[in-house]
C-alpha cells in the first residue's frame, strides 16, 4: 500500500516541527495538493498527538507515518497512535524487524549499496536515500543498475522543485520533502502553495 500511495506523485511530506494544533490545517492543504504520504518526525513537539490527529482527519488513501524512529519502543508507540509508516535516518536491523513485526510499512535510511541490500533483506518497502545532497542522480543510476528490479529509492535532503528532474530521469520513484516544503512557523497557505509547486514539478516529468 505504501508503493500504491506513492504512485500518484511519489512525494512524501516530512513535517519536522509540526505542532498538534497545526495538524488539521497543514494536513488538509497537503492532501488537497495531492500528497498521499505524510511523515511526522518524532523529534517534533508531541508527535504522537499529531499522528493521531492526522490519521483521524485524512482519508484512508493517505498514509500517516513517523520519521526519525530510532527504537522498537517508538515503533510500538507510532502504531498505537495510528501511524502506518516507519521512516528512519538509518537501517538498524532491530528497528526494522520491530516495524515488520508490527505490520507497518518501512522506509529506512541508506547511504550505500551495502546498506540498501541489507535493508531490503529485512523487508524494507522503500529506501530513503539520505542525505541526497551527498549522492545525486549519478549515484541513483548506479544503485538501480544493481538493486533488485522494482526497488523504490526516495532521495531525501535538499530536494526542491527545481532539482527533481535529474533524479527522476535517473529512475527515482519519489522524494522525501523536508524544509523545502514545511518549516515551523509557516502558515497552512504557505505550505499548500509549496506543496502545489512540488506536485507541479513532479507532473512535468
Amino acid at each position: 500500500m505504501l508503493k500504491q500511495a506513492l504512485t500518484q506523485n511519489g512525494l512524501v511530506a516530512i513535517l519536522r516541527g509540526l505542532r498538534p494544533q497545526e495538524a488539521e490545517a497543514i494536513g488538509t492543504v497537503l492532501y488537497d495538493a495531492g500528497i498521499r504520504v505524510i511523515e511526522v518526525p518524532l523529534n517534533s513537539p508531541q508527535p504522537y498527538d499529531s499522528i493521531r490527529l492526522l490519521r483521524s482527519l485524512l482519508p484512508a488513501d493517505c498514509l500517516i507515518g513517523a520519521g526519525t524512529v530510532l527504537t522498537p519502543e517508538q515503533v510500538n508507540q507510532v502504531k498505537d497512535a495510528g501511524g502506518q509508516v516507519i521512516v528512519m535516518p538509518h537501517s538498524d536491523p532491530v528497528v526494522l524487524r520491530a516495524a515488520k513485526a508490527a505490520g507497518l510499512f518501512l522506509s529506512p535510511g541508506v547511504a550505500t549499496p551495502t546498506e540498501a541490500f541489507a535493508a531490503l533483506a529485512e523487508g524494507a518497502d522503500v529506501l530513503k536515500m539520505f542525505p541526497a545532497e551527498q549522492m545525486g542522480p549519478a549515484v541513483v543510476k548506479a544503485w538501480l543498475a544493481v538493486l533488485p528490479a522494482g526497488t523504490v529509492l526516495l532521495p531525501v535532503g535538499g530536494i526542491t522543485p527545481d532539482n527533481m528532474a535529474p533524479f527522476i530521469s535517473a529512475g527515482v520513484k519519489g522524494f522525501g520533502l523536508g524544509s523545502g516544503l514545511f518549516k515551523p512557523g509557516m502558515s497552512a497557505a504557505q505550505v499548500g502553495a509549496s506543496a502545489e509547486a512540488y506536485v507541479a514539478a513532479w507532473n512535468k516529468q
